[in-house]
């Protein structure tokens, strides 16, 4: 009996039934945001003329429109999770398509053509905004606590190699000098690529929420909720590293296209190694989150973002040349942190955040982080095109204006890292035990089941 005991405790417990849906879904929606949100996009707004403050907006839009989960938190109960998710997603797939025709438009002016696009952005992210607030709340109830971690695992491998296959696919089509009927055809295969998402998006089972099931009319205490204090260390961290992860996207594909002199496909090459990384960050903490708790993973992919950003100035100083063998370990590295702060922060919000009152602690925690990834581009847009109309940064500091930049991301990123020991986790270890675990032990293991046996 007790052999059986044992052995149904070392088997891992099984997803609920139907969250399968959920992964394709993720696979698809990830097959689809990475065109609008990520470096295809900001290169066809580069192609419009752009300034840096341009792309700073176009960048922060979608986080900063985040700030509508709050008001619509109260009409998920009546129309339920799933129903207010998926009608939010059917809407903004419309959009996607409207985008399609934006590049086909040349008979429009580069500049209206950018101002559409900029329009249109607008709309898309603030349907996203609003019907997103039901997602995470819906998730999170679904997914048994003691297997969060394997699950966002799993969504983040979906995410990671979606993203791979899309933005390198992406580098093959455009090619290294893009036309506008190409752009076209890339949003055409985004925007197909949500409506598929649409079909598994329907089939994930619906879970009843809290607050339907005891309504109250007495308002939100918001107050209460800020002052969570667990919900509040995280709050402050999740917003310092917003600020300095918001322009980290947008300005080095930025930069790779005006101070390298990279060509489209190039760029587009470099930055789908990201996606690589994250699977990495995936394959390795794919259980260890459950087991070593978010703290230690956080701690760590702070410190490699210090490295990262260190690596960054050295680029713009030419101290360090710009080349594949630079690049691409580069791009793996930064996927690898990316997705371990994305992974370990969402498990840890999960965890903190109480079941009474889910959908407001997560509108409000989605929102501060979200507005501060939303305001960084604009405002490191800002400074990027005041340093390099004035030459400022040249004249007083010998430095080029994305060295300023770099250097200013490097100080919010260490103002994370102090930020990152105060976190409240109990049952975390040691970030050394983590480092210990992944270095020396794993490696053991490894080596033990493949030792020749006599």
């Amino acid at each position: 009996m007790d052999q059986m005991d044992q052995a149904s405790e070392s088997q891992p417990e099984r997803f609920p039934p139907g969250l399968s849906h959920a992964f394709l879904f993720a696979t698809c929606n990830a097959l689809s945001f990475p065109i609008v949100f990520g470096s295809p996009m900001i290169l066809y707004a580069k192609s419009l003329g752009a300034t840096a403050t341009v792309l700073g907006i176009l960048a922060g839009m979608m986080p900063l429109l985040v700030i509508l989960q709050i008001p619509a938190t109260k009409h998920v109960p009546r129309f339920g999770y799933r129903l207010f998710v998926l009608i939010g997603w059917a809407a903004r797939t419309v959009v996607y398509f409207g985008l399609v025709c934006v590049p086909l438009l040349t008979v429009l002016e580069p500049a209206t053509r950018l101002a559409l696009l900029l329009s249109l952005m607008f709309v898309f992210t603030m349907l996203r905004g609003i019907f997103s607030c039901a997602w995470l709340p819906w998730i999170t109830s679904l997914v048994p606590e003691n297997i969060r971690g394997r699950y966002l695992a799993v969504d983040y491998a979906c995410v990671q190699l979606s993203g791979f296959v899309v933005v390198l696919s992406a580098a093959w089509w455009l090619g290294a000098e893009s036309s506008p009927t190409r752009f076209a055809g890339l949003f055409l295969f985004g925007a197909l690529a949500g409506l598929a998402s649409l079909f598994f998006l329907g089939r994930i089972p619906e879970v009843a929420p809290p607050e339907a099931v005891r309504e109250s009319a007495a308002p939100v205490p918001w107050k209460e909720i800020l002052l969570h204090p667990p919900f509040r260390k995280l709050l402050s961290f999740s917003m310092i590293w917003a600020f300095a992860f918001g322009g980290i996207a947008p300005f080095t594909v930025a930069w790779l296209k005006t101070e390298a002199g990279l060509p489209v496909d190039s760029i587009l090459k470099v930055t789908a190694i990201t996606y690589l990384g994250g699977l990495v960050a995936v394959g390795l903490m794919s259980r260890r989150l459950d087991a070593f708790g978010s703290k230690p993973a956080m701690l760590l992919a702070m410190m490699l973002w210090l490295a990262l950003i260190g690596c960054w100035v050295a680029l713009s100083l030419g101290v360090l040349p710009i080349s594949y063998a630079v690049l691409v370990p580069l791009h793996v590295v930064m996927g690898f942190a990316g997705a371990l702060v994305g992974m370990s922060m969402m498990r840890l919000v999960m965890g903190v955040i109480p079941t009474m009152g889910r959908s407001h602690f997560f509108a409000l925690f989605s929102v501060t982080a979200n507005v501060s990834m939303g305001v960084s581009p604009i405002l490191w847009g800002l400074l990027l095109d005041v340093l390099r109309e004035s030459g400022v940064a040249r004249e007083q500091w010998g430095v080029g204006h994305y060295t300023v930049f770099f250097v200013g991301v490097g100080v919010f990123v260490a103002g994370a890292l102090i930020l990152c020991f105060r976190l409240s986790e109990p049952a975390a270890v040691p970030m050394n035990r983590l480092l210990r675990d992944i270095l020396i032990e794993s490696p053991q293991r490894l080596w033990i089941r493949f030792w020749p046996r006599r």
